[in-house]
């Protein structure tokens, strides 16, 4: 009987996870949208082109701007070259600290089909929200399973514009304990290669340290790829 209630409970749950996303399914169906926008692998980062970033990291007390390029044709070690921070020659303390924010890779989870939810339709886009699989998520990103990623699909390109996460209750992440997390990665479409590029990331942070709420911004700023043959 009670192998019989766990099948049971089961079969319920699939046919929920079903259901949550076949109602996305049906919307993009109704708008000529390629359910293919939802696959991880289509805004993947574009580890075989070069690139240029600039960086600004935005505090209550200071804002540093880094200008870098990005060349994956380098060993591993030398991909990143700082050229300037703030418009001067950078050190090797400011060198060693963007290195260290920016040399893990993305993080590829898996959405978890009973959380998927329409949450606008307008004329000009359609919004739809959902949140990643918890067993899919790194150690260190497991902050993530209490966030929901909204995604907009701009209704006259059918293509994505953006993705938003916001956090649903206070994140641990790593020694902070963050009240509020913000998001924003806005893509382009290349027709050309067929793919999304991340064209900015803006993320807005709330943080708890020393018992104050302390706000931090950084926004990712890429230009001029260039596929590596």
């Amino acid at each position: 009987m009670k192998r019989l209630f766990t099948i049971l409970i089961l079969s319920v749950s699939v046919l929920t996870s079903s259901a949550q996303k076949q109602v996305v399914l049906d919307l993009f169906k109704k708008h000529g949208i390629d359910a293919g926008i939802l696959e991880q692998q289509n805004r993947q980062p574009a580890d075989d082109h070069a690139f240029d970033l600039k960086y600004s990291l935005i505090t209550d007390s200071k804002e540093t701007v880094t200008l870098a390029k990005y060349d994956p044709s380098k060993t591993q070690s030398d991909r990143w070259t700082v050229i300037t921070v703030n418009g001067k020659t950078p050190g090797k303390s400011e060198v060693k600290a963007f290195l260290k924010s920016h040399s893990k890779q993305p993080v590829s989870a898996k959405i978890d089909d009973a959380t998927f939810l329409v949450e606008k339709e307008t004329p000009e886009s359609v919004v739809i929200s959902y949140k990643q699989d918890p067993a899919s998520l790194p150690v260190e990103a497991q902050f993530m399973k209490d966030c929901r990623i909204h995604m907009t699909v701009n209704l006259n390109t059918k293509r994505m514009e953006k993705l938003q996460s916001l956090n649903e209750k206070p994140l641990k992440i790593k020694i902070f304990n963050a009240q509020k997390l913000d998001l924003v990665v806005k893509f382009t479409w290349n027709a050309q290669e067929q793919r999304y590029f991340t064209q900015s990331e803006d993320m807005n942070l709330i943080v708890k340290f020393l018992g104050q709420l302390s706000p931090m911004e950084t926004i990712s700023e890429y230009s001029n790829y260039k596929k590596i043959r």
